[in-house]
């Protein structure tokens, strides 16, 4: 399909000199490169549905050359580079060396954070005004467009604490995050939304006192309405007491609505909370009724209006980790009354929808809140529960010093499931889970291991809630191989020896396992004998295999879909040291220090050498360089 505004458009300031009609029109193609996009590739389609008119009216209004915009979180970012130079790169959006699926301020002066975690944009947006004052340009507006899934985030409160000067905050309340967020903030916005504007405040005061409150069907009415007008007149005093001036809440599909406010707020320059009500999916009926499913929706062709979702065959039948761990998990509560699961506002992702289902009382989706999770763990963990927190690699960090402070240090039994433990894609380096080993293996109490396949998986958890310390099992997005062996229960600290080898021994840890097997079979066709071991545990270490392996094998590579610095190979390197072992015949393989782009994870892993090709290549690197030390 055709798209002569965006094809033609060479600035977002050219939205200025449009007409409500242009832009509803820029809009309207907006969603058609969307529909065609979804043709191709999976990619987040929802959210960035529900914001094409906020965006356009904020780029309508604001010159985001000079003016500060942040998008909080990133992956509602796609009508934005549309409109600010990117139209003709944007089929490249999440492949490998394309388009960024978040805001990368390496593609454009419009984007000025990667941002892929939620919550942290009104503190950068203060940032950046400050800075500008310092700088002599308290001229400039500084805007974070923050969604109402991120918005009970704790660092939002810390932000609008202590805001000041020209910023304006737009909340994007479209009664979402992934799924239906959750708590007492996401109750006060529904009562914000469901009532009278408070643009009716003015001499309202005078009638809300003259309402009875008696009991016949039209009493009854009258008082609900009273109930109503005082939550609109009252409704942004929660914001106002932060010190912002709270209007709204208005259509945020209603463009011309949307630029009076706007153009009205940028003549204010103190904070301002605009609160906007949008829908996620929006004009385009399938997500708009089901906005969970099209949240990242599978390739679908449209027909006659309808979403026809492409067949997906899987090449090999398996399942991946995810699905795996959500079996294991309900397993565990099936059988115990004393585990729970709880996850920060990504069930979905963790595809726990069934464990929630079956279990209500015992899940507990506590939203865009991490550490509040972690502790809230701990605190059941005292109480006598089994608590697992199912949060990916990436976002746990967020919970770094609760990890630390409620869990650790009180040695108390919280299973930490870490999701998209290594590279994540194309959701890129703000996604990527790979330095989960580095922050948690420096506490102390903890456990950390690594399944290879679903059989690590299941009994690995069943001997974390059966461990009386905190436990972290990490396991990437990617299909789960099964590897043939009668699997050996998990003890602690011990490895499973998968194969031994008179030429080298490959450590493999978790996901990396399969790969290193193969690579064992391919060397084995060069004459070379390799053993491999999965490793299981990345703390503590298999003393006696550790031990065994580094006195007495030719070469050791070991092998992790983590980052170098603080991982597996580390920890195996500070052993030796610790019991002065030789260390020259050891190679490591990993995550080196840099951040990883988006891509395929099969791409990536290529890439670093993380493949079976590559665990083979640098095998037999290291058998060339231990004959030519043996024939100095």
């Amino acid at each position: 399909m055709e798209h002569p505004i965006l094809s033609n458009l060479q600035s977002p300031l050219e939205l200025h000199e449009m007409s409500v009609a242009e832009l509803n029109e820029t809009a309207t193609e907006i969603c058609d490169v969307m529909c065609d996009l979804l043709s191709e590739r999976s990619a987040h389609f929802a959210s960035n549905l529900g914001v094409v008119e906020l965006c356009l009216a904020l780029h309508s209004i604001f010159d985001f050359s000079q003016d500060r915009l942040i998008w909080d979180t990133g992956h509602q970012i796609y009508p934005h580079k549309l409109i600010t130079g990117r139209y003709h790169q944007f089929k490249s959006i999440r492949t490998k060396q394309g388009l960024m699926g978040y805001p990368n301020p390496a593609e454009s002066e419009y984007d000025l954070f990667m941002t892929g975690h939620a919550g942290a944009s009104v503190s950068t947006a203060q940032g950046l005004h400050s800075g500008d004052v310092l700088a002599g340009r308290a001229d400039r507006k500084a805007v974070a467009v923050i969604g109402d899934g991120a918005f009970p985030s704790g660092v939002v409160y810390e932000a609008m604490n202590n805001a000041e000067g020209n910023l304006l905050v737009v909340l994007n309340d479209n009664e979402m995050s992934i799924c239906p967020r959750v708590g007492g903030v996401a109750s006060y916005l529904d009562r914000l939304r469901n009532s009278i504007y408070p643009s009716l405040k003015s001499g309202i005061q005078k009638v809300l006192g003259k309402v009875p409150l008696v009991g016949d069907p039209a009493e009854r009415f009258l008082a609900q309405m009273k109930e109503a007008v005082k939550a609109g007149f009252h409704g942004g005093m929660l914001f106002e007491e932060l010190g912002f001036q709270y209007l709204g809440p208005i259509d945020g599909h209603d463009i011309g609505l949307m630029r009076k406010y706007l153009q009205m707020v940028s003549e204010i320059h103190e904070p301002v909370l605009l609160h906007v009500v949008t829908q996620k999916g929006h004009g385009f009926q399938p997500a708009e009724e089901d906005p969970r499913t099209f949240h990242a929706p599978p390739v679908f062709e449209r027909v006659e209006g309808k979403a026809v979702f492409q067949e997906r065959s899987s090449s090999t039948g398996l399942l991946n980790y995810t699905n795996h761990a959500r079996d294991a998990i309900e397993q565990q509560m099936t059988q115990r009354d004393d585990v729970t699961c709880m996850t920060a506002a990504m069930c979905q992702g963790n595809k726990l929808e069934a464990v929630r289902d079956r279990f209500p009382e015992r899940f507990f989706d506590v939203g865009i809140c991490e550490g509040h999770a972690v502790a809230f763990a701990g605190g059941q963990c005292k109480a006598g529960a089994r608590p697992i927190v199912a949060i990916y690699s990436t976002f746990l960090q967020r919970s770094y010093d609760h990890i630390f402070q409620e869990v650790c240090l009180q040695d108390l039994p919280v299973t930490f499931m870490l999701d998209r433990a290594g590279l994540a894609g194309p959701d890129g380096p703000t996604h990527h889970g790979v330095f989960d080993l580095g922050y948690l293996r420096v506490f102390p109490n903890i456990s950390i291991m690594a399944p290879a396949d679903q059989h690590d998986m299941r009994l690995m958890l069943e001997f974390a809630l059966n461990h009386d310390s905190p436990t972290a099992i990490r396991y990437p997005k990617g299909v789960s191989p099964e590897i043939a062996r009668e699997p050996a229960a998990v003890e602690y600290g011990k490895s499973e020896v998968l194969s031994t080898g008179k030429d080298g021994t490959i450590l493999a840890l978790g996901a990396m396992v399969e790969p290193s097997l193969k690579a064992a079979e391919k060397l084995q066709a060069d004459g070379l004998d390799v053993g491999v071991v999965n490793a299981r545990f990345v703390k503590p270490l298999d003393e006696h295999v550790m031990t065994d392996v580094l006195r007495n094998s030719p070469f050791v590579v070991t092998v992790e879909e983590a980052a170098l610095i603080g991982g597996f190979g580390s920890a195996v390197l500070e052993f030796a040291a610790e019991r002065r072992l030789n260390t020259s015949h050891v190679c490591r393989l990993g995550i080196p220090d840099i951040f990883v782009e988006h891509g395929e994870r099969s791409e990536l892993l290529r890439d670093l050498g993380l493949d079976a090709d590559g665990v083979y290549r640098a095998c037999k690197d290291m058998a060339q360089d231990t004959a030519d030390m043996e024939t100095v």
